[in-house]
């Protein structure tokens, strides 16, 4: 059984995710501070965390970073929140957030972007391929296996989402890939539940950390329809 980390100090909406939750058949340990969820992560398994933002004793961003930098966890991260702010959103994915949802929401919307997540987690754990060794494209080079990135042979520390929509721009060059095809490759696998500036917000951090000038763009935006990496790439 799939045990979810529920952070939220408003007693009613803590119930409430509760409920729903494990009448889906998930483990919930449902938590109102941070002081007792960091107790309870450290003392079983969990593969998956709900956190609200705006905590009693602290901040949700606090705890993520806890779960990120001190415990070095790869668990599943989702922030709900009412902070939705480009500014907000870049933030939480920088110190280590795979998603968010925005409050309020309706409690299918969050049931969808749960079951999208253990989707995720479950396709990543099948029986691969093994993966090519490098790929090269313009000033890039990338070593999947490894997560590694050069630009201009330095190297580059992306988050998760960036290697992930890195990997889906170069796994497809001189391929229009629709806001929708992106959502449901990288974010959710409906596409119907993430918040419109995702993508946007994910590209342009992308962009700056790969010095995407804008004389001659690598990624390039085709109005109405989408992104294209637009350049070849090259496997060896």
């Amino acid at each position: 059984m799939k045990t979810i980390l529920l952070l939220e100090d408003e007693a009613a909406l803590r119930r409430g995710i509760q409920f729903k939750l494990e009448k889906d058949g998930y483990h919930v340990i449902a938590c109102g501070s941070i002081h007792d969820a960091r107790r309870q992560f450290l003392s079983q398994t969990i593969h998956l965390i709900l956190c609200d933002v705006l905590l009693p004793d602290g901040s949700g961003l606090d705890f993520c970073k806890y779960i990120r930098e001190d415990l070095q966890s790869n668990v599943q991260f989702l922030f709900l929140t009412a902070m939705d702010t480009e500014l907000d959103i870049v933030i939480g994915y920088e110190t280590g957030a795979d998603d968010y949802i925005t409050k309020p929401f309706s409690l299918a919307v969050l049931m969808s972007k749960v079951h999208s997540v253990f989707k995720r987690i479950e396709s990543r754990s099948r029986p691969r391929q093994a993966e090519s060794a490098v790929i090269r494209s313009g000033r890039l080079t990338y070593y999947p296996g490894e997560l590694q990135l050069l630009v201009d042979g330095q190297p580059v520390e992306l988050t998760r989402n960036e290697y992930r929509l890195l990997q889906l721009f170069l796994s497809h060059p001189k391929q229009i890939l629709s806001k929708k095809q992106i959502l449901e490759q990288i974010f959710d696998s409906d596409g119907n539940f993430v918040d419109d500036n995702t993508v946007a917000v994910n590209i342009r951090r992308l962009r700056e950390k790969i010095n995407d000038t804008a004389d001659k763009r690598m990624i390039k935006n085709i109005r109405g329809m989408g992104y294209v990496w637009d350049y070849e790439t090259e496997q060896a």
